[in-house]
């Protein structure tokens, strides 16, 4: 029984290592009629994106997203 079990976990673990390194996506991150420069372009607007919103998470993080309201006079 023991050893049923550990070929069990072993099977698992392999199959686990051959889809982890092997993933079920071209390695081009095609899609059907695109062309490189289309998957180029949508790339790096994916990449601009995500800096915006790790920029717009850091200043909510830093409370740099909204004024203070310590004081009642404006400052200009």
């Amino acid at each position: 029984m023991k050893k049923v079990s550990v070929l069990a976990a072993m099977g698992m673990i392999l199959c686990v290592l051959v889809l982890g390194l092997v993933g079920c996506n071209s390695t081009e991150d095609k899609q059907l009629g695109e062309t490189g420069a289309e998957v180029n372009r949508r790339q790096i607007r994916s990449l601009d994106i995500n800096g915006q919103e790790i920029k717009q998470d850091l200043g909510r993080i830093l409370l740099l997203d909204r004024p203070s309201k310590l004081t009642d006079r404006t400052i200009p």
